[in-house]
């Protein structure tokens, strides 16, 4: 029996594999790798494919300077800016996506965190397309606490995303200006007030295997069952403008190796997906089964009509998962 077998076995038994397991994993052959993985999602996660949208509530003249991002105030990009969205754009975009048959849909706001007023402008649009249309909502609206998380649950929403972005010994090359440990406060927040939390990272960061095995592990602690895979889109006028752009077979071995830490969870493309030549694809017989669809915030994805086709031509079936 192989190693890759050896620990497929391992996580088919429900055994959680370790932190050297992992590291040695992650330098076996990457085809073989790819199909064990994927033997995993199914026995897990049978055929069901998580789809969610997200719109840009409210986009730039953020105070934190994550070195990867578009909307820092203290970067010079050609990100839009611009206040909270109205209630009735944020329902219309809702209503859009929920007549394409997607599931689950985000609103996504910059800064640091949003302030009591404009939390409670969101929960009176999360209300809004509660009323109105049959979707899930799910918010990323910073570092709130757990009252605030409390407000944005009884409106309705049941997900917060929180990327905690990289590992733990990484986080201060990416961010000063929160740390590592406000995220994981802020998760451990959303959590204590009922709400499910959608958590990965970014790859490409200049973040080593071990950053990436790490954050993977730091996920498995807190819980995680929804987690973002992004690849970095390097933004010109952010420090990191220069970076080299990953492979799809770069992609591809992550998700595969994160697939064995995290047998089942939803493995979710994300950002920079629009940089794969194959839309993705190879991820989807990799280990991942969950994707955001549309726009990005800042820079262009897929349509929802064509990763619909690719999903169902994949024998995926769409689906709330890890609710």
């Amino acid at each position: 029996m192989t190693f890759i077998d050896q620990l497929k076995e391992k996580v088919l038994n429900q055994q959680e594999i370790s932190r050297e397991e992992a590291l040695a994993l992650y330098e076996e052959p990457l085809e073989k790798l790819c199909e064990a993985a994927d033997e995993i999602r199914k026995h897990f996660c049978k055929n069901g494919f998580d789809i969610c949208t997200i719109i840009n509530g409210k986009s730039g003249k953020c105070s934190e300077n994550c070195k990867y991002c578009a909307q820092s105030a203290y970067y010079h990009t050609s990100a839009e800016e611009y206040p909270l969205l109205s209630t009735e754009e944020i329902v219309q975009q809702a209503k859009y996506n929920a007549d394409r048959g997607v599931l689950r849909y985000s609103i996504v706001t910059s800064g640091r965190c949003l302030n009591d007023a404009e939390v409670d402008r969101m929960c009176a649009s999360i209300r809004a397309i509660k009323e109105n249309v049959e979707i899930e909502v799910c918010v990323s609206f910073g570092l709130l606490n757990e009252e605030q998380f409390g407000r944005v649950k009884a409106a309705g929403a049941t997900r917060v995303h929180n990327n905690l972005e990289t590992s733990r010994r990484n986080f201060p090359n990416v961010c000063t200006t929160h740390t590592f440990e406000d995220k994981v406060a802020a998760i451990k927040a959303a959590k204590a007030a009922g709400l499910n939390v959608c958590s990965g990272g970014i790859m490409g960061l200049g973040e080593t295997v071990e950053d990436r095995i790490d954050m993977a592990l730091s996920l498995r602690e807190l819980g995680i069952r929804s987690v973002p895979v992004n690849m970095l889109n390097p933004i010109p006028g952010t420090p990191y403008e220069e970076n080299q752009r990953l492979t799809v077979d770069d992609m591809r071995r992550i998700v595969a190796v994160y697939r064995f830490i995290l047998p089942e969870a939803s493995i979710r493309l994300a950002g920079g997906r629009g940089l794969m030549e194959d839309k993705g694809e190879g991820c989807f017989q990799s280990g991942a089964n969950a994707v955001i669809s549309g726009d990005m915030l800042t820079t262009a994805g897929y349509t929802i009509e064509t990763d619909m086709d690719m999903i169902h031509r994949l024998g995926y079936e769409i689906a709330l998962c890890n609710e």
